[in-house]
């Protein structure tokens, strides 16, 4: 458990999931974390997941949709501001104490 600066009890809950079915691939999430932990990939017909150049116009053929995905987990701080602005609510959040004890 660690304490804000005002001397609250405050405890880290880390990203744990993304749920891909529920996902629209915003990118809201993606914005604001600076962590490097999700990054935006194509889904296509059969389910596998594809990288992709958001710049490239041309990509979009190649997948049905878009889905954020975890990366970088070990990167995550804990600060749920990515569950904060998402719009389905498709994040599974983990108290650091629970992750502990696992």
């Amino acid at each position: 458990m660690f304490t804000r600066r005002d001397g609250k009890p405050w405890e880290p809950e880390y990203l744990v999931s993304i749920n891909g079915e529920t996902c629209i691939g915003c990118g809201r999430c993606f914005k604001v974390c600076g962590r490097d932990v999700m990054h935006l990939k194509g889904l296509n017909e059969d389910g596998e997941l594809i990288d992709f150049d958001p710049e490239d116009d041309e990509d979009d053929e190649e997948f049905e949709r878009k889905i954020m995905v975890i990366v970088n987990a070990g990167n995550c701080i804990g600060c749920t501001a990515c569950a904060r602005v998402c719009p389905k609510n498709c994040q599974t959040h983990t108290p650091a104490g629970e992750l502990e004890a696992a």
